[in-house]
C-alpha cells in the first residue's frame, strides 16, 4: 500500500511539483524500491520518446513556405499614411525577435529538462553505471574510444565527495559522458558534452527553469558543456562545479 501512495505522485514527481521535504523522501525511496523505479524509469524513457518522435516530424521550412503562401491573403491597395507602414515595420521586427527569444528559451528549457530526465532514469536504474569506481583514474581511461573527446576528474581527497562511476549518455542523439557522485545521503550527476554538438546554444549564465525539481549548475570550458545536477543543496553542486572547472 505504501508503494501505492507513492505510484500516485509518480507524474508530479517528474513534473517537479512535489514539496522539496517530499521530493528527497521520494527520491530515497525510489533507490530502495525496485517497483517504483522500474516505473519512474518507463515513464522518463516515454516521455523521451514522445519528445524524439515530436522533433522527427518538425515541417521543413520549404513545407512552412508553401503552406504561408496558400494562406496569405491577396495584396490590396492601401492609402494609409507612411507613419502606419513604419509602425508595422515596429511590430514586425519586434515579433520577430520575441520570437527569437522565446525560441532559445524553449530549446535551453528544453536541454534542462532532459537533463534532469537523464539523472532520474540513471538512479531509477538497476545498474546506473557502466564502470564501478572511486578511483578517477580507472573511470577516466574508461571513456576513451567511446566519446569524441577527453575530460579531468577532480581530486575528492579531504572532499565530502566520492566517485561511484560512469556511463556513456546521449542528449539528443549527442554522445557525453555521465558521472555519478556521492555526498552524504545525495546522489549528484555531472554531465559532459561538446559544447558545438549540443541542440541549443547555452551560456555560463543560463539558469534553470524554477519548476526543475534538483539544483542545477552548467558552464562551458575547454569547447566542452558541463552539467552538474543533484537533490543536494545549491552550495554543495557549487563545490562539486568548482572542483571540476579546477581539474580542468
Amino acid at each position: 500500500m505504501v508503494c501505492e501512495s507513492w505510484k500516485e505522485k509518480v507524474d508530479i514527481y517528474l513534473d517537479g511539483e512535489l514539496p522539496s521535504e517530499e521530493l528527497r523522501t521520494f527520491d530515497a525511496h525510489v533507490r530502495n524500491c525496485p517497483s517504483c523505479s522500474a516505473d519512474v524509469l518507463m515513464r522518463v524513457q516515454t516521455k523521451r520518446a514522445i519528445q524524439s518522435a515530436g522533433k522527427r516530424y518538425t515541417p521543413s521550412a520549404e513545407f512552412r513556405k508553401r503552406v504561408q503562401q496558400k494562406i496569405a491573403a491577396k495584396p490590396q491597395r492601401s492609402f494609409a499614411p507612411g507613419w502606419m507602414f513604419a509602425a508595422a515595420a515596429v511590430v514586425l521586427v519586434a515579433g520577430t525577435l520575441t520570437s527569437v527569444y522565446l525560441g532559445t528559451r524553449f530549446g535551453r528549457d528544453q536541454v534542462f529538462s532532459e537533463i534532469a530526465d537523464l539523472h532520474v532514469a540513471t538512479l531509477a536504474s538497476s545498474s546506473p553505471v557502466d564502470v564501478i569506481s572511486t578511483d578517477r583514474h580507472t573511470v577516466k581511461p574508461w571513456f576513451q574510444g567511446k566519446i569524441p573527446f577527453a575530460f579531468n576528474l577532480p581530486e575528492l581527497q579531504n572532499t565530502e565527495f566520492s566517485l561511484l562511476g560512469g556511463r556513456m549518455t546521449y542528449l539528443d542523439q549527442t554522445p557525453g559522458a555521465h558521472l555519478i557522485y556521492n555526498m552524504r545521503q545525495h546522489h549528484i550527476s555531472v554531465f559532459v558534452f561538446q559544447e558545438r554538438s549540443l541542440p541549443a546554444k547555452l551560456d555560463d549564465n543560463s539558469l534553470s527553469p524554477k519548476q526543475l525539481p534538483f539544483n542545477l549548475e552548467t558552464w562551458s570550458q575547454g569547447g566542452l558543456r558541463f552539467f552538474v545536477i543533484g537533490d543536494a543543496s545549491a552550495a554543495d553542486i557549487n563545490s562539486l562545479a568548482k572542483l571540476f572547472k579546477a581539474a580542468s
